[in-house]
């Protein structure tokens, strides 16, 4: 099933809250204001099903003129928009301020919605059709499909849906949910009894209950309480769902619209930004040198500088290379798309894409730092080679391959893999015949698999160090190989996310249950074993009193990784302490005499020959004794 996010768009009054309430029978705006003057201020949210069973969520953005702000946070993470125009009024001018937004920002799928058609007549809405082809001829909406509807009248709802289901299903790609999860805060506030809570679109990777991420710019790390989409709690949600989110050890006063919650240092706060700026052909504006704008991504605004880099002024129609100087910090990443507007008046003059978040201040006209971000914007070689490595998650690959694919030398490769490795884009792996590469999103998601894995493993057996290396391996990483494997986990022990005990992997928190079922069942062990003393008691007939056999085996091996109990021979264990004077007392004789027996060992011991046997070949395991000829005689090892 898709996650799909639908958004309107529109000039005010056109008809989209009321389209939205036809299509899934609720109403988004969500204030007393909002429905009193009949406007959306804010983003308003719901959801319906298609036939097919995808989930559409929707988004209604505002209309007017002075909430722009609010209609460019609402298209973050769009699939498709739908255009409201009302048949009666025709394309109005805050229309095709949002077209220009739209386009901007990077949407590309949209579908024309011809609203109120109960209002006029068929001759009317033909040329109202026709004017809008001519009106948006040139733009991404050129080809864009029309449905003709009423949302007062329910007429044209179902071909609008149709509309929407063979749009999303054919041309819609689902959304990456294995790199690192990214939400844009669109509204943060507290609910009783819960605390913090934050609602937005996800728009990449995937969020689990008892994750701990970090909110920028704000610099808080914050665990996941709990998690709602669409007012249903979740453990997990994915990328393309609009989530709300309960937060622990951040405050409401502490986050604003703007804010990103997503892993701890996978992003950085920057106040400066290298781009490529567009202005729109409709602009009436010259974007000149260190004028002040507003800066809109994601759902963050902030005032900034432009400072020019490769021109004196870029006009109506084109772009040029710029820095921009925020008066507050933001979190981005690179080729995000933003939009910016003149400071006053507002009004929208261009945006584009951003070539690098965290750079130095650079100084205009500089050859080598024009030519620098060139590069950046048609991707570089180390582009080509990070897009490699995202696609080998699961196997790793290695330098070799990576010039094979690449038709770069191993220098090239090396070189481009260290700039990577330096933004924190991927692991490298020497090893001794060549160096293996890991994207950092495939890393964190196999920590997400980790820890999940293991969370339930140590629920299920409490009374375990944890899961065997080898088990995980074979059931999660077995494209991995195993001495790679290993480096893998050393890392992730190096980083706190994971603990090894001997050859079992658990949490870095977890530590084996020692309540009321292990002191019972360990005392009858520990004292069993000390009754017995040589005369060996077979661990299969220790009665445990009603504890489930696998529970008792559980235990039995906490004791074997305490070194309180040793095992002898096949079904026999002991103290220890037993075994260690047992070895002291057959060294001894052995230093007398280079030759021993099982007699001698059973009158040493005060044993049966049945046990003295094991005490025999459990010291040829630990290399105190061999075998010299015959089945019962040993020598010193």
């Amino acid at each position: 099933m898709k996650n799909i996010i639908v958004g309107t768009a529109g000039h005010i009054d056109h008809g989209k809250t009321t389209l939205i309430k036809a299509l899934t029978g609720r109403n988004t705006d969500r204030w007393e204001e909002e429905q009193r003057r009949g406007i959306t201020i804010d983003l308003g949210f719901t959801y319906f099903d298609l036939p097919c069973g995808d989930r559409v969520g929707i988004i209604d953005v505002p209309g007017h003129e002075r909430f722009i702000n609010n209609m460019v946070a609402g298209v973050v993470g769009m699939d498709l928009v739908l255009l409201v125009i009302a048949a009666d009024e025709g394309i109005m001018p805050q229309t095709k301020e949002h077209v220009d937004i739209l386009s901007l920002l990077g949407i590309e799928k949209s579908i024309i919605v011809l609203n109120k058609c109960d209002l006029v007549d068929e001759e009317w809405l033909e040329l109202v059709e026709e004017e809008v082809k001519e009106e948006l001829a040139g733009t991404f909406l050129a080809h864009a499909p029309v449905a003709r509807v009423s949302s007062a009248t329910g007429e044209g709802l179902e071909e609008l849906i149709g509309m929407i289901e063979k749009m999303t299903s054919d041309e819609v790609v689902a959304k990456d949910v294995r790199t690192i999860p990214r939400l844009p805060v669109d509204r943060a506030f507290t609910l009783s009894g819960f605390g913090t809570i934050i609602t937005g679109t996800l728009v990449s990777g995937t969020i689990s209950r008892e994750d701990t991420l970090q909110m920028y710019p704000v610099g808080k790390e914050c665990k996941i309480r709990s998690i709602q989409v669409h007012g249903q709690d979740k453990e997990e949600c994915y990328a393309g769902q609009r989530v709300a989110i309960n937060l622990s050890n951040v405050k409401k006063r502490e986050i604003k619209r703007g804010c990103v919650l997503a892993p701890k240092n996978s992003m950085k706060n920057t106040d400066l930004l290298d781009v490529k700026l567009q202005i729109l052909e409709s602009s009436m504006r010259v974007l000149t040198n260190h004028m002040r704008l507003h800066f809109f991504t994601g759902t963050s605004e902030v005032l900034c500088r432009a400072v020019l880099l490769d021109q004196e002024e870029i006009g109506p129609g084109e772009s040029g290379y710029v820095q921009l100087r925020l008066e507050e910090e933001v979190a981005v990443r690179r080729g995000d798309k933003f939009v910016v507007r003149f400071y006053s008046p507002m009004e929208t003059i261009g945006g584009g894409v951003v070539l690098e978040p965290n750079p130095g201040v650079k100084r205009r006209f500089q050859e080598d730092v024009i030519e620098e971000l060139r590069r950046k914007e048609s991707g570089s070689t180390a582009d080509v080679i990070e897009m490699h490595v995202r696609g080998h998650g699961d196997t790793l690959i290695t330098l070799a391959e990576l010039a094979s694919l690449t038709a770069l030398s191993p220098e090239e490769v090396q070189e481009d893999v260290e700039i990577l490795k330096n933004q924190g884009l991927v692991c490298v792996f020497p090893m001794r015949k060549d160096t293996f590469v890991w994207h950092a999103d495939s890393q964190r998601t196999a920590r997400q698999v980790l820890e999940k894995v293991l969370k339930a493993y140590e629920a299920k057996y409490p009374y375990r160090y944890g899961m065997k290396k080898a088990e995980v391996q074979a059931a999660h990483f077995k494209k991995i190989k195993p001495n790679v494997f290993d480096k893998i986990l050393e890392m992730l022990i190096d980083a706190g996310c994971l603990k090894r005990v001997d050859e079992f992997l658990c949490t870095p928190e977890f530590e084996v249950k020692k309540d009321a079922v292990y002191e019972k069942v360990s005392g009858i062990l520990l004292e069993s074993f000390k009754k017995a003393r040589y005369d060996f008691v077979r661990y299969s007939e220790i009665d445990v009193k009603g504890t489930a056999k696998a529970v008792a085996d559980d235990i039995l091996n906490i004791l074997l990784e305490e070194n309180k109990v040793v095992k002898v021979t096949e079904d026999m264990y002991t103290l220890s302490e037993y075994m260690e004077h047992a070895k002291e007392v057959i060294q001894k004789e052995l230093a007398k005499d280079p030759l021993i027996t099982i007699a001698q060992v059973r009158d040493l011991f005060e044993t049966s020959r049945k046990s003295a046997k094991p005490i025999l070949e459990y010291m040829d395991s630990i290399k105190v004794t061999r075998k010299m000829g015959a089945e019962s005689e040993r020598v010193a090892y």
